[in-house]
Order: C-alpha cells, then structure tokens, then sequence
C-alpha cells in the first residue's frame, strides 16, 4: 500500500515504448528523473509485432506505473516494408527515406499520447526519437518534434488553462553507442528489447537490416557486449 501512495504522488509522463532499445533508454531516463511513467504501445499492424512483447518486459522490469497497448490498423494503407508483407525489408543501406518508413506515424503516436496526458493530467511526453544513429525518418528530426510541441500547446485544453505540453526526445541527439552506455547505467536490460525489422514471434533479429545493423555497431561502439540473437549474426558485423 506504501508504494501505491508513493507512485500516486509522483509526477506523472507518458512514455511512447515501441519495445526497442531507445525507447527502453527513454523510459529508463524519466523514472530516473522521478516521473511515474505511463506507457504507451501501439499495435499498428507492423510486421515485427513481437516488438509488443518486449515492451511489456521492459515495463515491468523498469517498474513502469501503467502500461496499455492500443491496437490501430496502419497496415490497412501500407506503404511501408514495416506494414505490407509484400514489400521487403531492404538489407542494405540505401539512399534517401528508406521503405521502412511508416507515413505519420509518429505523428499519430503523439497524437495518442498527447490524449492521454490530458487525461492523466500529465504535462510530459516521451518519446526515444534520435537524428544522430537513425534511417532518416522526417518524423525524427527536432524540428517535426518541436512543431508538434507547439502545436499541442496550440490545441489542448491543458495548454489553454495554463498548463503546456513538453514533447520530451532525451535521445534526439546521442549516438547509439551514447545511448547504450546511457541506459546500462540506468539499468536497462537490453537483452529484453526487440529493434529488428522482421524479428521473429521469439524477437531473434535478421542481423541484416537498417535497425540491426544500427544496434549492433552501437554496442560494437560502446563497448558493451551485445546481448542480442541475431539469425545471421555476422552480417550484423
């Protein structure tokens, strides 16, 4: 009963927790800056779902207050190798915004999020965007993420009677190797996380896209061991 007051009593954020490694290191950084994190997932369709599962162990290991999966259907419009399986996830780097891009995404996440702060009368946001290590998503960079900022303050009730919305993105300009070293000093088991794009019902990664590639090199990086199984590790090499 102790610890129910004493979480109660916390300053309340929404975390956005897909189950990968940085919005594991996101959730990390606000419980360590002593907010009571509320955790959001989202079942969109995409084509590496055990990702959800992952999130549910990095919510409880992290001691999240709350954690809710809501379920959209952004595979119904596709255009992503990440929501139609019948397009493949590229294997080696390419040029401009990759296919693995999911249109508005982000943007709809947030837009979820900012709903539910409202509720939770929460004035913080996570999310584990990064413009440094990343497949160079528009919906990543800090200046998409300071325009939404503004436009919640614009549109929300809690903005208008004088409490702002903070889009929070601790991550937006770390290396992955930065973030690594971050997150196993807050204590975060990266073992338990999902980043493949096509990782399987177990989370064994294809050690050959975008998002393995990033991952390991950042271990490689940091220094740290990497704690993940990789279907074709030396590809990730």
């Amino acid at each position: 009963m102790t610890d129910k007051i004493w979480i109660a009593t916390l300053k309340k954020a929404v975390i956005l927790l897909s189950g990968g490694l940085d919005s594991a290191t996101t959730l990390a950084i606000a419980r360590s800056e002593g907010f009571a994190c509320h955790c959001l997932s989202l079942d969109y369709g995409q084509r590496h779902s055990s990702e959800l599962g992952a999130a549910q162990r990095v919510a409880a290991a992290l001691g999240a207050s709350e954690h809710r999966t809501i379920k959209l259907a952004l595979d119904a419009f596709g255009g992503s190798a990440l929501t139609d399986k019948n397009i493949a996830v590229p294997t080696q780097p390419a040029d401009g915004i990759p296919i693995t891009y999911v249109p508005a995404r982000n943007t709809i996440m947030l837009s979820l999020a900012l709903a539910w702060a409202e509720v939770l009368e929460s004035r913080h946001i996570f999310i584990g965007a990064n413009a440094v290590d990343y497949s160079g998503y528009p919906d990543c960079r800090p200046e998409y993420l300071e325009a939404f900022e503004k436009m919640a303050n614009l549109a929300t009730k809690s903005a208008i009677e004088g409490h702002a919305i903070h889009i929070r993105a601790p991550l937006v300009a770390l290396p992955k190797a930065d973030i690594i070293r971050l997150g196993v000093s807050l204590g975060v088991d990266y073992s338990l996380t999902v980043s493949c794009y096509q990782a399987d019902q177990n989370g064994t990664a294809c050690g050959r896209c975008d998002s393995c590639r990033l991952r390991h090199q950042g271990f490689v990086s940091a220094g740290i061991s990497d704690p993940t199984h990789y279907l074709h590790p030396d590809s990730s090499e």
